[in-house]
């Protein structure tokens, strides 16, 4: 499940290399972009939901949740990012706790295996965003905004987003705590490009 928003410059690139790695159920919802994301998406032959005017990340995702709830109900939903920044590598190590029956929701983290340096604003800023998160929904995660995140069945369809925008992250760990969902965290690496940043 990836939103987006005006990443026409590089969604392509996402659903092959995506498609690449035998990724094949693979839905977009564009969020109501200005560009050419629509069309650009929709040429690589995945199925591509098209919000008319922009929401919010929080908001495509909803949508894009609720629809695959709706129809596919599929075991597992990987939400990933349009701008390139996570690997389709990822995935197998992401779901695994899901396979296995030892997690309801897989959080990605950037720093359980830090590969590549982090720039160190982008750092400072995911540092004091990980403490403020920790402390008000008492889930301990090292990293508490990373959109690459794997929910079952029983996650997807008790987790409530209620914000729009890039809020949803804290909405979904708070979400954690009340549904009491057994949760983990699985490295992952995070390509910061001009583009991405």
């Amino acid at each position: 499940l990836i939103p987006a928003y005006n990443e026409a410059r590089v969604i392509a690139s996402v659903i092959r290399n995506l498609q690449s790695h035998n990724h094949k159920n693979i839905l977009i919802i564009d969020d109501g972009s200005s560009d050419d994301t629509f069309q650009k998406a929709s040429e690589t032959g995945v199925e591509v939901l098209q919000q008319i005017i922009n929401r919010g990340q929080g908001a495509a995702l909803k949508v894009g949740i609720n629809y695959l709830a709706q129809t596919v109900r599929p075991d597992i939903i990987v939400t990933f990012d349009a701008d390139g920044q996570h690997r389709p590598q990822d995935i197998p190590t992401l779901v695994a706790p899901i396979v296995n029956d030892q997690a309801d929701i897989v959080l990605g983290s950037r720093f359980l295996d830090q590969k590549k340096p982090i720039p160190f604003m982008r750092k400072i800023i995911l540092r004091l965003g990980i403490l403020f998160t920790n402390t008000l929904s008492h889930v301990q995660l090292t990293d508490t905004h990373n959109g690459l995140r794997a929910l079952n069945r029983k996650a997807y369809t008790s987790i409530h987003i209620t914000h729009r925008g890039m809020e949803h992250a804290s909405d979904i760990i708070e979400e954690i705590s009340t549904k009491k969902l057994r949760y983990t965290e699985v490295p992952v690496h995070i390509a910061y490009t001009n583009y991405s940043i």
